[in-house]
């Protein structure tokens, strides 16, 4: 079987910032449970011109350029970005497509919240695997999630770190470096109703009043049973999604050289490196950036190239989780 490989990445963020002591005078909180506790220094916000699709556009064209190939040699589009995108019920992977001028492409749009990235990346290589026509793949997207983000609601205060950008990779067939090995995902729909925007689908359309009272924002309806069911088994799926990951590579714990993961609090974050018996070192707190979705992983994974903590041979995790409740990892090799 060929192997499929990384070939390149590309990261858009908006230049405009929100800073702590800003986040904080929004949330009621002090300056260093912001910093220390939520963990965000800064994270990038959406300026005018910053949306969803347009973000994921950005991050594409600078993965092609990198890749230094021609948008007519990609076969398929698979956006990765958020439902919440420039217009409802639009299929953003085709006007993705579109702007980068991948002609030869067809394009499709996937959701599993913040474990879009891994999900994709798995769905990618099946693809690419069992169509023998699929040889180069674009995954590309934006996030702007925050829009739904109300700091004045303490029930949603585990989701203000939520910014802005686009991300995107290409994986091509018969690329021996940077190879996509295996991965493995948990869902679990008993939370699948405990963190949503209560109204704008058919359930609860939207009305002037409902407009009026902030009903359109993210909410948790039940936070303190959602947190004691969550605390049962979250951690623990982070870790055995990485586990079994990692068996399925052919490869342990003990083997990680690279964790690239989501933002989340602070101590959470360690905890997961702990469990997994990596050093702090080899992750990157994504402090300065808060919590951009599934772009996450692919910001963390040039973050680490650019601050020199990959080479030849590492073994390199993503691993993710996203509402609904989904969790996810991916295990490359990085290098030839």
């Amino acid at each position: 079987m060929d192997a499929i490989g990384i070939v390149s990445t590309g990261v858009y963020l908006p230049e405009k910032r929100m800073r702590s002591n800003e986040l904080a005078s929004l949330a009621g909180l002090p300056v260093e449970v912001v910093e220390q506790k939520l963990g965000i220094k800064e994270k990038p916000i959406p300026g005018d011109d910053d949306h969803t699709a347009h973000m994921g556009v950005r991050a594409a064209e600078k993965a092609i350029a990198k890749a230094g190939i021609n948008p007519k040699e990609i076969d398929l589009v698979i956006y990765i970005g958020e439902e919440h995108k420039e217009y409802p019920i639009w299929t953003a992977g085709i006007k993705l497509q579109h702007d980068i001028g991948a002609v030869n492409a067809w394009a499709f749009d996937t959701a599993l919240r913040c474990g879009t990235t891994i999900m994709a990346l798995k769905l990618a290589k099946d693809l690419m695997t069992a169509d023998e026509e699929i040889k180069t793949v674009l995954l590309a997207g934006g996030y702007r999630n925050g829009d739904f983000i109300n700091y004045d609601n303490a029930n949603t205060r585990f989701m203000f770190n939520l910014g802005a950008g686009g991300a995107a990779i290409i994986l091509k067939k018969g690329h021996s470096e940077n190879q996509l090995l295996q991965t493995h995902m948990i869902t679990d729909g008993s939370f699948s109703e405990d963190v949503i925007v209560t109204t704008g689908g058919t359930k609860n359309p939207i009305t002037t009043e409902t407009l009026a009272a902030g009903l359109y924002q993210f909410d948790v309806p039940d936070p303190s049973g959602m947190k004691l069911r969550l605390d049962e088994k979250s951690m623990g799926n982070f870790i055995l999604c990485v586990e079994k990951a990692l068996e399925k590579s052919g490869y342990t714990k003990e083997d990680i050289d690279y964790v690239a993961m989501l933002h989340m609090k602070r101590s959470a974050h360690h905890y997961v490196l702990d469990q997994l018996g990596v050093s702090h070192d080899k992750s990157i707190y994504l402090e300065n950036y808060g919590h951009i979705g599934q772009m996450d992983q692919i910001i963390s994974l040039e973050l680490a190239e650019q601050q020199g903590k990959l080479k030849e041979g590492d073994i390199v995790v993503f691993v993710s989780a996203g509402i609904g409740y989904a969790w996810g990892a991916n295990v490359i090799k990085w290098g030839k």
